[in-house]
C-alpha cells in the first residue's frame, strides 16, 4: 500500500481508545552541584513541559496521523485534569467517553530531567500521583455505557491498560461484547492481566509481561516463537505480539503465522518513554486500514523507532513515517 493510499485510509478511520489517562510533567533544568543537606544533585529548573501520557498518548498519535481518535477513561477534579484536557483539545482528540470521578486524582507522572551542553538529558527521578483503585459502582457503569454508545461508530478499539483502575473485568467484557456485536477490531496493549482479554483480536505485551503470564523465562527466538503461539491459543486471540526492546519483536497470527522483526532504531535512542504506545497506535491504525499483521507491525515498529529519538511522549507525523512506509 502506497503512503498516499495509507494516509487516505487513515483519514477515514474512527478509533476508540479505552484506558488509563495520564498527565506527564517534565521538570527540566541543569545540575551544577550537590546538595549540602544530602548527597543528591540540585536541579536549577529552566522549564516545565506537559504532555499527554498513558492511554492519551496513542489517542494523540492516532489524531496526529489523520484519523479521528475518541477517548474513554477517567479524570479527577483537579489542575492536572485541566492541563490534560487542554492538551487533548489542542491535538483534536475527542473526549466523548471521558468521565470525571471526584473521588480519584488525575494520574500525573512528574519526571525530573537534567540537561547539559555536552551530554544527553537524563532522568534524575520520577514522582507518580495516582490511584490504582478499580472503577466501581456508578463510575464503572458509566464507562460501560459510554463504550456501548461509541463502539457502533468505530472501525477499531485500542485498549491501553496501565492497570490504574479503568479496565476492570466488566469494562473488558463490555468492550469484547460490543466489538463482536458490531464486528469492530480489538487491539490490547496491557501491562499485565492478560487473561482478562480472552477473545480479543490482537494482544500486545512486552517480554517481561509475557514471561510472567506464561510462568517461564523467555530468552531465545525459539522461546518467543513458542510464547506467541501459546498466547494466541490459550487466550483465544486472533494474534499476539511480544515487543522485545533492542531485540525487536515477535508475532504470530492465525492468518499469517509467525514472524520476527528487528528493532528499527538501536543507535539513536534518546528516550523510550511512550514508544510502546506509539507502536500500538500505528499498529491499530494500519490493521483498521486493511494491512496484514506483519505489515502493520513493521509500520508500528518504525514509528516507535522515530519516537525514541526525542524526549518524552511523541506525536508521530506522516512526515516522520513517510520513509518507513515507502520501505
Amino acid at each position: 500500500m502506497t503512503p498516499q493510499t495509507l494516509a487516505q485510509r487513515f483519514a477515514q478511520l474512527h478509533l476508540l481508545v479505552v484506558g488509563d489517562l495520564v498527565l506527564d510533567e517534565y521538570l527540566i533544568g541543569q545540575v551544577s552541584r550537590l546538595s549540602r543537606e544530602a548527597p543528591v544533585p540540585v536541579l536549577e529548573q529552566t522549564q516545565v513541559t506537559y504532555v499527554a501520557g498513558g492511554a492519551a498518548n496513542p489517542a494523540v498519535n492516532i489524531c496526529s496521523l489523520g484519523a479521528r481518535g475518541v477517548l474513554v477513561g477517567l479524570l479527577g477534579q483537579d489542575d492536572a485534569a485541566i492541563h490534560l484536557k487542554e492538551l487533548l483539545d489542542a491535538r483534536h482528540v475527542a473526549q466523548d467517553g471521558v468521565i470525571v470521578d471526584p473521588q480519584r486524582p488525575t494520574t500525573q507522572k512528574t519526571r525530573i530531567v537534567a540537561e547539559g551542553a555536552y551530554v544527553f538529558a537524563h532522568h534524575l527521578a520520577r514522582v507518580d500521583r495516582l490511584s490504582r483503585a478499580p472503577a466501581q459502582g456508578s463510575i464503572e457503569k458509566q464507562l460501560c455505557q459510554r463504550i456501548a454508545a461509541l463502539v457502533p461508530q468505530m472501525h477499531g478499539i485500542l485498549v491501553s491498560d496501565y492497570r490504574m483502575g479503568v479496565i476492570t473485568p466488566a469494562v473488558a467484557q463490555e468492550i469484547r461484547q460490543q466489538a463482536r456485536a458490531h464486528q469492530v477490531l480489538t487491539v490490547v496493549d496491557t501491562q499485565g492481566n492478560l487473561a482478562r482479554f480472552r477473545g480479543y483480536d490482537v494482544l500486545r505485551c512486552n517480554a517481561q509481561e509475557a514471561a510472567s503470564y506464561l510462568a517461564r523465562p523467555l530468552r531465545s527466538d525459539a522461546d518467543f516463537e513458542g510464547a506467541v503461539r501459546e498466547l494466541v491459543a490459550s487466550l483465544d486471540a486472533g494474534a499476539a505480539i511480544i515487543t522485545r526492546g533492542a531485540a525487536g519483536l515477535s508475532g504470530f497470527s492465525r492468518q499469517e503465522g509467525l514472524f520476527h522483526l528487528p528493532a528499527s532504531n538501536r543507535s539513536q535512542v534518546f528516550d523510550v518513554t511512550g514508544a510502546g504506545d506509539v507502536f500500538t497506535a500505528v499498529l491499530t491504525l494500519a490493521l483498521a486500514a486493511g494491512e496484514g499483521l506483519s505489515a502493520a507491525a513493521a509500520l508500528g515498529n518504525r514509528a516507535a523507532g522515530v519516537a525514541v529519538t526525542q524526549l518524552g511522549n511523541v506525536a508521530v507525523t506522516w512526515e516522520g513515517l513517510r520513509g518507513a512506509v515507502e520501505d
